[in-house]
């Protein structure tokens, strides 16, 4: 999906940087350097998603997003130096969908970017990866027809994984996918997860067909093979 992002970073370097990675997703970015000119783009152009600086010259990132969610529903992604509980929650509460903490994965930035703009866009709500099929809209699992139950979380994983079918998404990439959902998850807990669900969507969950592992990288879905 090719999408409009405005980029809202003081600091030149980084938003160089953003701009690099969001070009080579195939993105069309515009950078500004302070909040007066992240206003007056939005208004102008209408993004279709806002990467915003918390620390900003003029009006800073908080007094932005609280202006851009007055007007219109356009998500907003933080990038922020800030780290305790209660700065990150003041963002969300002012209507931010999603935010980073200084210094960023620019690898996990992009995948925050790949959801923002698959949920904001709609696009394809059901994924049919082999016998799974996966409803966003009805929050609902498949496994061969029969209805499955998923905690919130493994909806989550399987969600990321069944968007992208036969592709590895290393464990950082599912940490990413939670994020905001589970603040203590850990790379470790998404294993936990995998196996779990593993026991839900395999005919034997002992040697998977379905939910495969690649060593050393992560995990995919596939098609049915034989088990």
């Amino acid at each position: 999906m090719c999408a409009n992002v405005l980029v809202a970073e003081d600091d030149i370097k980084q938003a160089e940087l953003l701009r690099r990675y969001l070009q080579r997703e195939g993105h069309r970015v515009v950078v500004v350097h302070d909040g007066r000119a992240a206003i007056d783009e939005a208004r102008a152009h209408r993004p279709d998603l806002v990467l915003l600086d918390v620390m900003m010259p003029g009006i800073d990132g908080l007094d932005v997003c609280r202006g851009l969610r007055a007007e219109s529903d356009v998500p907003v992604l933080m990038l922020t130096a800030r780290s305790t509980e209660d700065d990150l929650l003041l963002g969300l509460d002012l209507g931010a969908d999603d935010y980073v903490t200084k210094p960023y994965s620019p690898r996990e930035l992009m995948a925050r970017v790949r959801t923002l703009l698959r949920r904001a866009g709609g696009g394809e709500r059901v994924y049919r990866v082999g016998g799974i099929t996966v409803d966003l809209e009805r929050h609902t699992v498949l496994v061969d027809g029969r209805e499955v139950e998923c905690t919130p979380a493994e909806f989550r994983i399987l969600e990321a994984l069944a968007a992208r079918p036969e592709r590895v998404l290393t464990r950082a990439q599912l940490l990413a996918h939670l994020h905001g959902f589970d603040r203590f998850i850990t790379e470790r807990t998404v294993d936990v997860h995998v196996k779990n669900l593993r026991k839900k969507i395999e005919p034997r969950p002992g040697r998977p067909v379905r939910l495969c592992t690649v060593y050393g990288v992560g995990y995919k879905l596939v098609g049915d093979r034989a088990p």
